[in-house]
């Protein structure tokens, strides 16, 4: 079985997703005149400026449920996870230091890729009868494939695929065990008595996520939103600051991990270690596969939650996303990344949160080690937290007409909405057999990004359509079309009212 999800692995990982996903990026960036480099400075003053500037919470529209800042950290908090420290180490242990470096390369034209699904995301929402919206992938396969392409019910077969690609990831998940093999690792706990039972130490840790996740998703997506705004915010300057440590105590090594980084994404790198060495190959599809997963550009996560979001032109909430991308690898993965490399550790023939832990530690001692526990506590609930809202948008979008057995499913994934997570901590901690894990999550990831990215090919008329448009209303490109309908609800009332 082992063997054959490597098999599986290696061709849903292999040219076809890469040439993909890259060729994709590049179409975007070329016919974009690579918006997201040439107008990076707009988009940061645009984003993360606003938060700087104290106007990121400010209600731009009416329409839509929550800010743009909320939606941005209930995204971010989506992204940035355990993913960011075991995935990238994971990455480095793999592929070497030139992984990183993919991994870049990767983020780079991934930032335009997530403003185009996010902006498409936007454009097809749907407004429901209370006033709140919803989007996303399988919103935009529906009207922009099903009613503007006239595919008709077609529609629902990626639509389906996507769904059931996005749900494994519910049911199949690393990141409570990573998380509670960090915390375990960092306090050294052992078996732990409470009373008469005896319970592992990382067994026991899952048991304290999984509460903080019920206790985190309780309320939907609204307070999720407003946790996160809060939330996201503080973990990411506290990681920034240990990132920021760890160059400071090893900064005599600077130089030579920033050279090794760019000199062996060419040229593959030998054996060091306990580490086997790389292809250049090699390197290349675990730097992007990890990079996927990571900011998850492709993906077609985030457009569910920043679908939500009040704001006056689809393209204006597509920035965000390319912030997100920059952001989560840029930032996050590459202070993962040098910090690892700094520390010498990555050849020792450990990887993911084992080998993010001995890292700080090395390090920072104790306190690198206690800091880094907590920020994947964090980083893992506000993953676990950020996801739910993925999995409500799908579901709220098939039970579009609730029927008995569609509210009884609805309560049923309600109540059992961070179980998957405790329950495969317990079976792979009990098995010993966490070796596979990484190989089935980079399966989940790989079958909803192939459909998403496939659709916004499909769709990429009416983006360049909308960042024309955005063009001229900030950039004095072109004319602006004030009659031009800036979301999809817009434009089937208009010609409702033509045909009247």
């Amino acid at each position: 079985m082992i063997n054959f999800l490597g098999w599986l692995d290696g061709v849903l990982w292999g040219t076809p997703l890469l040439v993909l996903i890259l060729g994709t990026g590049v179409y975007f960036s070329i016919r974009s005149m690579f918006f997201q480099v040439s107008h990076f400075g707009f988009i940061m003053k645009n984003t993360v400026g606003k938060i700087f500037h104290g106007t990121a919470n400010a209600d731009e529209t009416k329409v839509g449920t929550i800010t743009p800042f909320e939606a941005i950290c209930t995204a971010v908090g989506g992204t940035v996870g355990f993913g960011n420290i075991a995935g990238v180490a994971t990455a480095v242990a793999a592929g070497g230091a030139g992984a990183l470096f993919w991994m870049w390369v990767s983020a780079l034209f991934g930032m335009i890729i997530k403003n185009v699904e996010v902006t498409l995301g936007l454009y097809y929402r749907h407004t429901n009868k209370d006033g709140t919206t919803a989007g996303g992938p399988t919103y935009y396969m529906e009207y922009g494939l099903g009613q503007e392409r006239h595919w008709g019910k077609a529609w629902k077969i990626p639509a389906v695929i996507f769904g059931i690609g996005i749900f494994s990831t519910y049911f199949v998940t690393s990141s409570t065990l990573t998380a509670a093999q960090v915390v375990a690792g960092a306090f050294n706990l052992g078996d732990v008595k409470i009373g008469g039972l005896t319970i592992e130490g990382i067994i026991l840790m899952a048991v304290v996520i999984t509460v903080i996740d019920y206790i985190i998703t309780d309320g939907g997506v609204k307070k999720i939103a407003s946790i996160f705004s809060k939330l996201v915010p503080f973990m990411s300057i506290l990681y920034l600051f240990m990132g920021i440590a760890m160059i400071f105590v090893n900064v005599q090594n600077v130089p030579s991990v920033i050279a090794s980084i760019f000199h062996d994404a060419f040229t593959g790198r030998a054996a060091v270690g306990g580490f086997a060495g790389a292809t250049m190959a090699q390197m290349i599809q675990t730097g992007v596969a990890r990079s996927v997963y990571s900011n998850e550009a492709g993906w077609g996560t985030s457009p569910m939650i920043h679908s939500s979001a009040r704001t006056p032109h689809p393209v204006e909430q597509g920035n965000w996303g390319s912030f997100e991308v920059f952001f989560d690898t840029f930032i996050v993965c590459s202070i993962t990344g040098i910090s690892i490399l700094l520390s010498g550790q990555w050849a020792n023939g450990t990887n993911g949160g084992t080998l993010a832990i001995t890292a700080f530690q090395s390090s920072l001692g104790m306190i690198g080690a206690a800091l880094l526990a907590v920020i994947m506590v964090i980083f893992t609930t506000t993953t676990g937290g950020g996801w739910f809202t993925y999995y409500l948008a799908i579901l709220g979008h098939m039970n579009k007409k609730e029927t008995p057995v569609s509210k009884v499913l609805m309560k049923v994934f309600y109540a059992c909405r961070a179980l998957p997570g405790l329950l495969w901590t317990i079976y792979l901690v009990k098995t010993n057999n966490q070796g596979f894990i990484w190989t089935i999550v980079d399966i989940t990831s790989a079958v909803p990004t192939f459909i998403n990215v496939f659709v916004i090919l499909l769709l990429s008329n009416t983006y360049f359509r909308l960042l024309k448009d955005y063009k001229a209303r900030n950039f004095g490109e072109g004319t602006v079309d004030e009659n031009m309908p800036l979301f999809y609800e817009d434009k089937v009332r208009k010609e409702a009212g033509t045909h009247d």
